[in-house]
């Protein structure tokens, strides 16, 4: 059987295919314009990519290592702050929050900082390095692979992770466990953010 064709006209120019293309065609287009790309989603300029633990020029810190997409989030390195901003509360200890992602530390920093009183998560969005301005308190995942890396050796520091309305999760890097503990008290603070590629 043959395919039900189309023939489309625009001044001199003809076209003739199949009804079945033209229709994949229009639904492609309609989802490009109804589903854009993420806004903050940028496409990655190419670049040398430098060792793992290594600064990356231009990136506001150091070389994290790979990340495969997850969920809504596209692939992308982890960028670790060069430095350690001080100790700071987690916050609003005895209330929920819905900063649960263990592994989305952007999408937990956006809920703690609209909630409001979440000084780690504060502290860790008003870092800025080499123009960025996108960082985040880490979630449980991306401290847990700063520690696989070997990128920080002691100390332990706040994730953006809950763990329930009293506690959050942190990592102890000395022993490489993952814990939680009391919201009021006062952990270290290193930012990250995502490098797109």
């Amino acid at each position: 059987m043959k395919p039900e064709m189309i023939t489309l006209k625009h001044g001199d120019a003809t076209i003739k295919m199949p009804a079945s293309s033209l229709a994949k065609i229009a639904m492609a287009s309609t989802f490009a314009v109804v589903f854009p790309q993420a806004a903050n989603v940028a496409p990655a300029a190419p670049t040398t990519i430098p060792a793992l633990g290594e600064y990356w020029p231009g990136q506001g810190g150091v070389n994290a290592g790979f990340v495969s997409a997850c969920g809504d989030v596209p692939a992308h390195y982890l960028i670790i702050g060069d430095k350690d901003l001080g100790e700071f509360k987690w916050g609003r200890y005895r209330e929920e929050s819905e900063a649960t992602s263990r592994w989305d530390g952007k999408l937990n920093t956006d809920a703690l900082i609209a909630a409001g009183d979440h000084p780690a998560a504060k502290e860790a969005r008003a870092y800025t390095a080499d123009g960025h301005v996108d960082f985040d308190l880490p979630a449980a995942a991306q401290l847990y692979q700063v520690w696989v890396h070997g990128l920080i050796a002691e100390g332990a520091y706040w994730s953006s992770s809950q763990r329930s309305a009293n506690y959050a999760f942190y990592m102890y890097f000395v022993d490489g466990n993952q814990y939680s503990t009391v919201k009021s008290y006062e952990l270290r603070v290193r930012p990250v953010r995502r490098f797109f590629i």
